[in-house]
C-alpha cells in the first residue's frame, strides 16, 4: 500500500466521520436526486440461454465461456481439493479474470471537512437498480475501451496521481469461492484542485456514506472494500463520539490502537502463515461439460443439488452508461448469504473474531474472513459436525446483542440479483477454535495495508463497523 505522509489524516477522516451539518448536500436531497436518477439511469435485463449471448462463445479447446474479443472475462470449471475442509473435494465453474480493475475514491476537503466524490450506478445485477458506487469502478478492458464506449469519468486522476496526495493505494482480493485469483487497485486520492461535478455524480461526507450502510443494497460492494482501506480514526479527534460509554467508545479505542490487542500484531502474522503452510489448496482447471457436480445445458450452467449458484445469460440494455447495450453471462447465487463478526470487549477494547479461510480462488491460500460466511439454507439439512463453526451462535442470538444487520449487494457487473446478510453480533464468551483468531480492527486495518490478508467479505463487513463508530445514536 501507498500512503504519502500527513499527519493531519486521521483526524480529518474522523472529522468528515461526524460530519453531517457541514455536508454539501443533506441526506434526503441525496436520496431524492438518487430517486430522480432512475429516470434517466437504469438497466433493462432479459434472461436468455447462454447459447443465445452473440459476443460470447463456449471455447472447444477449454470448455471454457469467453467473450469474443479475448478481453473482459471467462467462465471455465475447476477441480478443487483442500484436505481436512468441511468439504475436501469437489468442482465448479469460476470466473477467470486476471485483469487488475481500478476502484478509486476521490476526496477533497469542502467546508472545512472531507467529502467523497460518489457515483451513483445502474449496474445489470443490482438488486436495487441504482448503487452507490467509487468515483471509478472500472476493470481494465473498460478503461481501456474495448467495448468502444464513453471514456470513464474521472479517470485520470487515478492514473496520473503525481500531481495529487495518495490517502490509499492497495490491490485486495475479489471472492475467492467466484473468481480465481482476481485482484482490484483499491485507490483513495485527495485533490484541492476544482473538480467539475458530472451528472450522476456528488459529495458526500464519510458520516453521510456511514449513514447509507445502514439502509439495505445502498452502497455496493466495491464502495465497501474501498472504504475498509481508509487509515485509522483519530482517537483525540473532537466530537460526540468521544462523549460515549460503553460499545462506541470500545470501538474508538480498538480502532485507533490505543487499546492493547490479546495477540500482537506478530503472532497473528506468524499465526497466518502458518495457517497458509499446514493447509494444502490444489485448483486444476476442467471443462465445464466435465464437470461432475454440475450440468450446463447450453441454458445455464447450475448445481445438480439446485443449490449454491448458476451461471445464466443476460441481454443488457443501459442508459447512463458508457455502453448501451450488451449481453453476457452472470453468477447468480441461490439463497442471501451470511457475513457476521462476533465481536467482544476486552478490557475497554473491541475485538472482532476472524477466521482464516482457504478458498479455491485466492492467491495465497488463505486470507481472513468474518466469523460466518456461508449460505445458511446450504446447511439446513447439515448435522452440527458438518455445519461452519459460529453459525448457530449467530443464528441463534439474542436480536438485544445484534449491532447491525442490513442486507447488502454483491457487484452487479458479474453477479445478478446475488445478496448478503450482514450481521455484527456482541457477545461475552471468548470463544477459541485453532482456525480463528480475536484481533483488534485496528490490527485489520494495519493488514489491510498490505495485499491478500482480508478477504473482500471481511473488508465489507468492516466498513460496517467502522460506521458504527460514527452512529449518531452510541453504544450501550
Amino acid at each position: 500500500m501507498r500512503t504519502l505522509d500527513n499527519p493531519n489524516t486521521s483526524d480529518r477522516l474522523a472529522r468528515s466521520a461526524l460530519a453531517r451539518d457541514q455536508a454539501v448536500l443533506d441526506l434526503d436531497s441525496y436520496l431524492a436526486a438518487r430517486a430522480e436518477a432512475a429516470t434517466s439511469m437504469y438497466t433493462n435485463v432479459e434472461r436468455v440461454p447462454l447459447s443465445a449471448l452473440s459476443d460470447w462463445y463456449t471455447d472447444d479447446a477449454t470448455g471454457s465461456i469467453r467473450h469474443v474479443s479475448g478481453k473482459f472475462f471467462s467462465i471455465q470449471g475447476v477441480d478443487v481439493r483442500i484436505p481436512n475442509a468441511l468439504v475436501p473435494h469437489w468442482d465448479q465453474p469460476i470466473i477467470l479474470q486476471p485483469e487488475v480493475g481500478i476502484l478509486g475514491i476521490l476526496v477533497k476537503e469542502i467546508n472545512g471537512v472531507l467529502h467523497c466524490l460518489m457515483q451513483l450506478k445502474a449496474e445489470p445485477g443490482n438488486y436495487s437498480g441504482i448503487q452507490i458506487s467509487p468515483t471509478v469502478q472500472a476493470t481494465r478492458s473498460n478503461y481501456t475501451r474495448v467495448h468502444g464506449g464513453n471514456a470513464i469519468p474521472y479517470l485520470s486522476y487515478f492514473m496520473d496521481r503525481t500531481k495529487h496526495r495518495v490517502v490509499a493505494d492497495v490491490r485486495q482480493s475479489e471472492q475467492g469461492s467466484w473468481f480465481l485469483r482476481k485482484r482490484n487497485r483499491n485507490m483513495v486520492i485527495e485533490v484541492t484542485e476544482d473538480v467539475e461535478v458530472v451528472d450522476g455524480f456528488h459529495w458526500l461526507t464519510i458520516a453521510q456514506v456511514n449513514d447509507l450502510l445502514g439502509m439495505d443494497d445502498m452502497i455496493n460492494m466495491d464502495t465497501r472494500s474501498v472504504l475498509s482501506c481508509l487509515p485509522f480514526i483519530d482517537m483525540n479527534a473532537p466530537g460526540p463520539m468521544l462523549g460515549y460509554d460503553g460499545f462506541t467508545r470500545s470501538q474508538i479505542s480498538s480502532w485507533t490502537g490505543a487499546g492493547a490487542g490479546l495477540h500482537s500484531i506478530g503472532d497473528l502474522l506468524s499465526w497466518i502463515t502458518e495457517q497458509r503452510a499446514a493447509t494444502e489448496v490444489t485448483v486444476e482447471p476442467m471443462p465445464l461439460h466435465k464437470m461432475t457436480e454440475w450440468r450446463y445445458d447450453g441454458d445455464v450452467v447450475s448445481h445438480l443439488s439446485a443449490r449454491f449458484f448458476d451461471v445464466i445469460g443476460l441481454l443488457v440494455e443501459a442508459r447512463g452508461r458508457e455502453v448501451g447495450r450488451w449481453n453476457q453471462p452472470m453468477l447468480a447465487a441461490r439463497g442471501i448469504g451470511l457475513v457476521a463478526f462476533l465481536v467482544t470487549r476486552v478490557e475497554g477494547v473491541l475485538h472482532v473474531l476472524v477466521h482464516a479461510k482457504a478458498e479455491p480462488g485466492i492467491f495465497d491460500v488463505a486470507e481472513l474472513a468474518p466469523t460466518v460466511q456461508c449460505v445458511p439454507e446450504n446447511y439446513a439439512d447439515s448435522p452440527p459436525a458438518s455445519r461452519p463453526p459460529f453459525l448457530d451462535v449467530v443464528l441463534d442470538a439474542d436480536p438485544g446483542r445484534i449491532k447491525f444487520d442490513t442486507i447488502q449487494s454483491e457487484e452487479g457487473g458479474r453477479f445478478f440479483h446475488t445478496r448478503t446478510r450482514h450481521v455484527i453480533v456482541e457477545t461475552d464468551e471468548l470463544h477459541s477454535h485453532p482456525d480463528f483468531r480475536w484481533m483488534t480492527p485496528h490490527q485489520l486495518t494495519t493488514l489491510l495495508q498490505h495485499s491478500h490478508y482480508v478477504n473482500i467479505q471481511c473488508r465489507s463487513l468492516l466498513a460496517c463497523l467502522r460506521a458504527l463508530a460514527s452512529s449518531t445514536e452510541g453504544g450501550a
